[in-house]
């Protein structure tokens, strides 16, 4: 009973994967055939997979969208990193009036999107002159209420008796955070920078409102610029750009997964 009953749970599982898995292998198999192909559900290869690399790579340069995709998504992790750890520190370590007041006002802005300050965003950005390039991308983005939340909560948790023991030994407040709170944040720090690099690589609203210069924007808008290729829409060209969009975050991922799931366990050894 008990052999069939593990039997059933493999079987579900095994169909669970298959179904999440169905949209990629969907991608992949479209990835390599026309729209005649495509449209009349072949369920083999097709052999149009150089054809649309082609359009993907050579004529639509996918891969100058990738790069400043690249670059923005490095720049707003690291900055959200930055900017959590010294938040985290002035909450934690410091004492100041008013302090429990701004933090307060910074969990208040976890609760609203990016669309309700985007057009405010858009004004200051476009009357700084940082429209159409990178400072324009990524300066309004550098700070996150939630690396401060995720920072100032680990900090807390440290033992007390950490500032003290730096204190004694002379130790500045520079030298306490690059010293002592940075090398026992790391997971922390990988779980936050996988968050935000994937924030930063899926980011469409915003670019698509600031970039109007083509060697300028990011992947994602530049996707949609796949579904005009050739004389009509293609669709295998779209869905091999998906596909070879997707690598840099899944090798962000990979890279930190260590980190990223340590970093995300709820326990106070973390």
């Amino acid at each position: 009973m008990a052999t069939r009953r593990n039997w059933l749970v493999h079987l579900a599982l095994a169909l669970i994967c298959f179904l999440l898995c169905a949209p990629i292998l969907y991608a992949v198999l479209g990835a390599t055939q026309n729209n005649a192909q495509l449209l009349g559900f072949q369920l083999y290869p097709g052999d149009k997979l150089a054809d649309n690399w082609s359009v993907v790579w050579g004529d639509r340069d996918l891969w100058r969208y990738m790069l400043n995709s690249l670059i923005m998504a490095l720049i707003i992790a690291a900055g959200k990193v930055v900017t959590g750890i010294l938040a985290g520190l002035a909450f934690v370590y410091f004492r100041f009036p008013g302090r429990w007041i701004v933090f307060f006002f910074v969990l208040v802005t976890l609760m609203m999107p990016t669309e309700v300050s985007i057009l405010a965003l858009f004004k200051i950005t476009d009357d700084l002159g940082m429209t159409n390039n990178i400072a324009g991308l990524t300066v309004p983005f550098l700070a996150s209420a939630t690396a401060a939340f995720l920072f100032r909560q680990h900090f807390a948790n440290l033992p007390g008796n950490l500032v003290e023991a730096a204190q004694l030994d002379g130790a500045n407040p520079f030298q306490f955070l690059t010293r002592v709170l940075v090398p026992l944040s790391w997971n922390v720090i990988g779980a936050l920078a996988v968050l935000q690099f994937l924030f930063g690589w899926n980011m469409y609203l915003w670019p698509l409102l600031t970039v109007t210069d083509r060697d300028e924007q990011v992947v994602q808008v530049g996707l949609a610029t796949l579904q005009q290729a050739g004389e009509g829409q293609m669709y295998g060209p779209l869905l091999l750009g998906a596909l070879v969009a997707s690598i840099p975050p899944i090798l962000v991922f990979i890279a930190l997964q260590k980190p990223f799931t340590a970093g995300m366990a709820v326990n106070p050894d973390k």
